[in-house]
């Protein structure tokens, strides 16, 4: 079956017009934008309501369509991207997606192809017709008078730059994920370091950095696992805005779902969002706590400035960056074992080669700013996965659902919120 995303067949039937000049338009009930962990769950869920997927056998007749779009020009979402020498026995998160379990064969694989072959097979299986790779660049409100309201997503297929598709939509579910928007935070001097600057978007193989001393700025599980990665090859120094705190309680469903609250009430009130894993704290495994006897994983306060060699602090009180969200962790962390955080003494002034970057990701969201959703405080107002005024778009991967904690659970309620606003 050709592919609506394909450069020469002219799509047929109801579904599908072009106008006189300009892109082709198609039209389906639901758009899916991203092909994770959260877009696959979605398009697992509206399948099971009886949508069809876009490329299927006869879908231009179906009674409700459905399609996916991702960027990426392979299946695998975000994981096809992280460093090689993260390990399927490493990787924290994975979870099985609906109707299919991961069978993990060998812990020794690296997650970058155990997890996109899994989602292969997984889109295959439930023949999900992903269209890719296609760019999805804005999302607006169709301003034609119909008789229901619609969106127009209007995507660039990203290997023939020329190919536009604009999918009329009555509903759209987007799950673009945070990957393209790694986070760097503004520090004094950071323009004038001489030497090597990455964020862990780019970072790929610890013998890249041996050849100096490498400073890994950061307090999440990221930084955590270059760190002891790092420390095989070369010296490291670790900086965080705030003490680290370690947890060795295990991860619960329990657990689990007060996290996802605690990210929910920030989406509820319009604030940008943070991580499930900033409110869980560190996990103390072996691993990690060999790497705390050690002195690898003990933490220094994050320097005041950044000097064309090295980082330098000013005073031993810690510095704050403000336009870094940092944690929200919970002043009853459950689990926290305190004595094995805090921040440890060190020299002024450190000698760096490398500067690596463990500073997170930002939601990627810049294809709904024609709609106008951003509240004053910074984020888009949520209820669940639903836009607050705008029942007709869901957001799924972006906050309390930004994990795969969430995800999957996201993906289910974002269709049912869907089938009761479009009434299919």
């Amino acid at each position: 079956m050709d592919s609506p995303a394909s450069a020469t067949p002219a799509l047929r039937g109801r579904r599908a017009r072009r106008a006189t000049r300009g892109p082709r338009t198609v039209e389906v009930d639901v758009v899916v934008i991203g092909a994770g962990q959260a877009g696959l769950s979605a398009a697992y869920h509206l399948q099971r309501t009886g949508l069809v997927a876009v490329g299927s056998r006869g879908w231009e007749q179906a009674a409700g369509t459905f399609v996916v779009l991702d960027d990426n020009a392979r299946a695998g979402g975000a994981w096809q991207h992280r460093w090689r020498s993260l390990t399927m026995a490493d990787a924290h998160g994975i979870h099985d997606l609906p109707g299919m379990p991961l069978v993990v064969v060998d812990p020794a694989e690296p997650a970058a192809d155990a997890v996109p072959y899994y989602f292969a097979q997984y889109e295959d299986a439930y023949g999900l017709n992903v269209q890719r790779p296609v760019r999805v660049e804005r999302l607006e409100r169709a301003r034609d008078g119909g008789p229901e309201p619609r969106f127009l997503v209007t995507t660039r297929h990203a290997e023939h730059p020329g190919e536009v598709v604009v999918w009329a939509a009555r509903g759209v579910v987007s799950a673009s994920g945070t990957w393209q928007r790694p986070f760097w935070p503004s520090y004094p001097g950071r323009a004038t370091f001489r030497g090597r600057q990455l964020h862990t978007h780019d970072y790929r193989d610890a013998k890249d950095l041996a050849d100096g001393h490498v400073v890994v700025v950061g307090g999440g599980t990221s930084a955590v696992q270059l760190l002891l990665q790092l420390a095989e090859v070369t010296t490291t120094t670790w900086v965080t805005r705030r003490p680290p705190r370690w947890s060795d309680a295990e991860f619960t469903p329990e657990l689990g779902r007060e996290a996802v609250s605690r990210v929910d009430e920030r989406t509820r009130a319009g604030l940008p969002p943070r991580s499930v894993v900033s409110v869980t704290g560190l996990p103390l495994t072996p691993a990690y706590r060999a790497g705390i006897a050690s002195g690898v994983l003990r933490a220094r306060c994050v320097f005041d400035r950044i000097e064309p060699d090295g980082v330098a602090w000013d005073a031993s009180a810690p510095a704050v960056v403000e336009d870094d969200p940092g944690p929200d962790l919970p002043p009853d962390l459950p689990g926290a074992v305190p004595e094995l955080g805090g921040w440890v003494e060190g020299p002024p002034f450190v000698a760096a080669r490398t500067i690596l970057w463990a500073t997170g990701f930002r939601a990627t969201l810049d294809h709904l700013a024609p709609l106008g959703l951003r509240a004053p405080g910074g984020g888009i107002r949520m209820d669940g996965t639903e836009v607050v005024g705008e029942p007709r778009l869901q957001l799924v991967g972006y906050g309390p659902s930004a994990s795969t904690v969430g995800a999957n659970r996201a993906g289910r309620e974002a269709v049912r919120r869907l089938r009761r606003t479009l009434s299919w």
